[in-house]
């Protein structure tokens, strides 16, 4: 579905972005609107595919996943088959927050988040008894410098 979105909608889109548990009430007066118009804006941005899943960001160091891996994956493998068992094995493991298939010397990045190194050995072995890979190499981050989900609006 293809949706139009004026500056009043991606003000909207930025207060949801910022906190999406603001009450209709503030959002209205942020963005410089009545609640009922803002509601509406909300509602068709939503059928339209633009809102999706809301959630909660949660303090990974404070419920003890300590360590971040990035993992980079090269793959001589690319048949309909493997993809599709590598998909289930990434889609079953929920150390693995991110995926991406990339252009490249690289084929898959992974962003893995486990609570040391001993419990991503464990993701890692299970990962490799499952699928095929040629090469894996991890990457584990020192310091988070920057991680949000907004969209420069």
């Amino acid at each position: 579905m293809n949706v139009r979105i004026d500056d009043t909608d991606r003000k909207i889109l930025a207060q949801l972005q910022r906190d999406a548990s603001q009450s209709l009430d503030d959002i209205a007066r942020e963005v410089g609107s009545s609640k009922t118009p803002v509601w509406n804006r909300i509602r068709k941005l939503r059928e339209a595919g633009v809102i999706g899943q809301q959630t909660v960001v949660l303090d990974s160091e404070a419920l003890g996943f300590e360590a971040c891996f990035f993992v980079l994956i090269r793959t001589s493998e690319h048949e309909a088959e493997w993809q599709a068992a590598f998909l289930k094995a990434l889609q079953d493991r929920p150390e693995v927050q991110e995926a991406h298939r990339l252009a490249g010397d690289i084929d898959y990045i992974l962003k893995v988040r486990v609570k040391n190194a001993r419990a991503y050995d464990a993701f890692y072995q299970a990962l490799i008894s499952e699928v095929r890979v040629h090469n894996v190499t991890a990457l584990l981050s020192m310091e988070e410098i920057k991680s949000t989900t907004m969209l420069p609006l």
